[in-house]
């Protein structure tokens, strides 16, 4: 198990993970080590957004050295021809050298926006619109650090929040509305990106850290897909720290706190609503498990397909398999 922050360096995986343990695989640092390994498939979920240069050079490594790679880093992955062509086409050239296969995914970017919308529209005559939106309460998501700061949760509405610059948006679920439509076979003419944000009612507390009056403590956006003016395929957001803060923005149905909504409208249509709860009884934990779960479980499908860079597209349908407890 390779690991890059130098306090998880030498720990055992059990207790970076919080299982009974231990495992006996520790944490190390030595990338070499790890590729030298017989394996064939590489699980890689370190941060890639902020840093793609150094997460290109790791996938390019890894599947040079024949190894298959699942991966939840660099979202734009999640659909190959929506990201960046230079990119792409060293990651083909990796896999090419090392007939391996690269595959990403995650919950969102990932599976409720594509498997759950695409196997909706598999029952349809007629596909007009396609809506897939996260309704989340974000005070339990214990991620300052990164989340807090790329949304600008806690800081003044003019707070140059890095996912609300221009593109920003587009780049991570842009692959996601491209990849729906090309299944679908509509040609999208463009891409938009819309966004907004409320400020906190009063000064609290959460998982995001403490919240003050005035700063910020909601955000909505969306990523559409145009075709002929009106916005055909759209990934929305809508992530509260609390549930006072923008009552009109949309949120699930009846007593449900937090999820997904995927509507797929057309003939006939549908509106699908998932609400994920962790074993601890939290939505985040559950979609960090979803995240990890959703790459890890297609392992099997990955090392059977042909070398290259793919996407649910590619793949058959996979899932869980056999008890875990």
């Amino acid at each position: 198990m390779h690991a890059h922050s130098p306090e998880k360096i030498g720990r055992d995986a059990a207790e970076l993970c919080d299982w009974e343990g231990p495992t006996g695989i520790l944490a190390t640092k030595d990338a070499g080590a790890l590729l030298a390994m017989d394996a064939d498939c590489v699980c890689y979920n370190a941060q890639g957004e902020t840093r793609i240069r150094e997460t290109v050079d790791d996938l390019c490594r890894i599947l040079a050295s024949g190894k298959n790679v699942v991966n939840t880093a660099i979202v734009s992955l999640v659909y190959p021809p929506f990201s960046n062509h230079k990119i792409r086409a060293r990651l083909e050239e990796a896999c090419a050298t090392g007939r391996s296969t690269l595959f990403t995914s995650g919950f969102d970017p990932g599976w409720s926006g594509d498997v759950i919308p695409l196997s909706l529209a598999s029952c349809c005559e007629r596909v007009d619109t396609v809506r897939v939106s996260e309704l989340m309460d974000y005070s339990t998501y214990a991620d300052p650090d990164f989340t807090g700061v790329y949304f600008g949760f806690g800081r003044p509405l003019d707070f140059a929040a890095p996912i609300l610059q221009p593109g920003m948006l587009k780049g991570g679920w842009g692959g996601m509305v491209l990849l729906v439509a090309d299944a679908l076979g509509m040609k999208l003419d463009e891409i938009r990106e819309e966004h907004e944000r409320l400020p906190a009612p009063e000064s609290f507390e959460s998982a995001m850290g403490r919240i003050q009056a005035g700063t910020c403590a909601a955000v909505r956006f969306e990523v559409q897909g145009i075709v002929e003016g009106r916005a055909a395929i759209v990934a929305a957001h809508v992530n509260r720290l609390r549930d006072d803060v923008g009552p009109a923005w949309d949120r699930l149905s009846g007593a449900k706190k937090s999820g997904y909504k995927i509507e797929v409208r057309g003939s006939p249509s549908f509106v699908c609503e998932i609400e994920p709860i962790g074993e601890d009884g939290d939505h985040n934990t559950a979609g960090i498990t979803g995240t990890a779960m959703r790459v890890v479980n297609a392992i099997p499908a990955v090392c059977a397909a042909a070398p290259g860079v793919t996407s649910i597209l590619d793949l058959p349908l996979f899932t869980a398999r056999g008890p875990r407890r």
